[in-house]
């Protein structure tokens, strides 16, 4: 008969994954694509058409930036859940 024996990790250990640093890079990643858009968009407005490919480029930097901050947000948001569920099971 053999037994299963069941391991605890502490809060902070999440299976050994730190993901500050994965946020912080993305926040500055979307910052920079946010900024970036906002320049080539400022300096390409003189012909506001769907033609202007230089504006149409800083509009997609725009969006993407804020697709990349909402993922980073959903990545943090899954990473402390996990650390609070691990620190819930660990104190019962």
């Amino acid at each position: 008969m053999t037994t299963k024996t069941a391991t605890i990790q502490r809060a902070g250990e999440s299976n050994g994954r730190n993901v500050l640093p994965l946020v912080r890079w993305m926040t500055a990643a979307a910052w920079v694509a946010l900024i970036g858009g906002l320049l080539i968009s400022l300096f390409n407005l003189n012909n506001f058409s769907d033609t202007n490919t230089a504006l149409m480029v800083g509009i997609g930097f725009m969006v993407g930036s804020v697709h990349i901050y909402v993922i980073r947000t959903a990545i943090h948001l899954v990473h402390s859940r996990a650390a609070q569920s691990g620190e819930d099971n660990t104190g019962n």
